[in-house]
């Protein structure tokens, strides 16, 4: 396999990843604040801190948000950034889904078709080689 194909195929699967993970993370966190009342007065706000700190779902939220950063980071030791950042914009693709199977939400008309326009544009780059810059 060439080294240029080695370096897509390796990309993509990063990018995957990383996509899930976020996502995945996002839909936790949302769940653990639906369950947790916040309003903006300084009692409230201690009440709702410490809530959140006991929270599991929040928890797993933010480990599959740190996966996510790791493979993040990692992805852009090798990758254009001008390249990561336009094709882990996918994610929100993934997120509007993930509303609507997992927390039951209403994805509008015009919410699709933003995702669809945004899926178009991760397509575009997505077609594009993911390095190309020599190693710094």
């Amino acid at each position: 396999m060439s080294s240029i194909r080695q370096l897509r195929t390796k990309t993509l699967v990063l990018v995957v990843l990383m996509v899930a993970a976020s996502s995945v993370g996002d839909i936790f966190l949302k769940q653990g604040m639906d369950r947790i009342p916040v309003h903006l007065d300084m009692a409230s706000l201690g009440f709702a801190f410490a809530q959140t700190v006991a929270s599991g779902p929040i928890w797993l939220g933010i480990a599959c948000l740190l996966v996510s950063f790791v493979l993040y980071l990692m992805l852009l030791s090798w990758a254009d950034y001008s390249y990561v950042m336009p094709v882990s914009s996918f994610g929100y693709a993934v997120v509007a889904l993930l509303a609507v199977l997992v927390l039951g939400e209403s994805v509008t008309l015009g919410r699709w078709a933003g995702v669809g326009l945004i899926c178009v544009g991760v397509g575009l780059v997505g077609r594009t080689e993911p390095r190309t810059t020599g190693a710094s």
